[in-house]
């Protein structure tokens, strides 16, 4: 998952066009869910950035308090 959704987006947007050049209704949504799923992907990857950032940030031991 290196790409965080990009590869999903391209291909649900691809299957999306190709369902309105076809008239097919059915391939059209398939194409808008994969490109849903692509941007969740990316936003989860955002997220678990984020979280491993804070962990690099906070100190490794908790200092004693007496």
């Amino acid at each position: 998952m290196a790409d965080k959704g990009g590869m999903d987006k391209a291909k649900g947007k691809a299957k999306e066009v190709a369902g309105k050049v076809t008239g097919n209704r059915e391939q059209q949504v398939e194409g808008k869910a994969e490109q849903a799923r692509g941007e969740a992907k990316k936003l989860r990857g955002k997220a678990q950035e984020r979280a491993r950032e804070a962990r690099r940030s906070m100190p490794e031991k908790p200092t004693d308090p007496m």
